[in-house]
């Protein structure tokens, strides 16, 4: 939507077109690009690349983004509309987090050959596959 639908979201949010247009065309790029990302953790949850992506798109940018959203709309007075981008944010950062670190409180479960068994699925690996069935 910031590359092709701008003008539609900008009048749904009741909010001005970007000015200059790259602004926009930049955070469509950046946008597309943390998607590209989410390939890593969704063909292995339980890599080490998969679980730093992510702790790092999860709870540290959708935190800190629904906290830059509350603070714009209580210190700038931006459109009530941008709250959803504050409880969306915030509630992805949170369901992250608790994936992430139920996964940890739970253990690997590895079995004495380093393997997993088949009975046992972290809620990451759990979450994953049963989204690809």
């Amino acid at each position: 939507m910031m590359l092709a639908g701008r003008p539609l979201m900008a009048q749904l949010f009741a909010v001005a077109l970007p000015t200059p247009p790259i602004h926009a065309d930049l955070n469509g790029i950046f946008l597309l690009s943390v998607a590209a990302g989410y390939l890593i953790p969704y063909r292995e949850p339980d890599s080490t690349s998969g679980r730093l992506y992510l702790w790092i798109m999860g709870p540290l940018l959708k935190g800190t983004g629904a906290v830059a959203f509350l603070v714009d709309y209580f210190v700038r007075h931006s459109p009530a509309s941008f709250l959803l981008f504050a409880v969306s944010d915030g509630a992805m950062a949170l369901l992250t987090l608790w994936a992430l670190t139920s996964h940890a409180r739970h253990g690997s479960g590895l079995t004495a050959d380093g393997s997993k068994p088949s009975h046992q699925r972290s809620a990451i690996s759990h979450g994953a596959s049963s989204f690809r069935q």
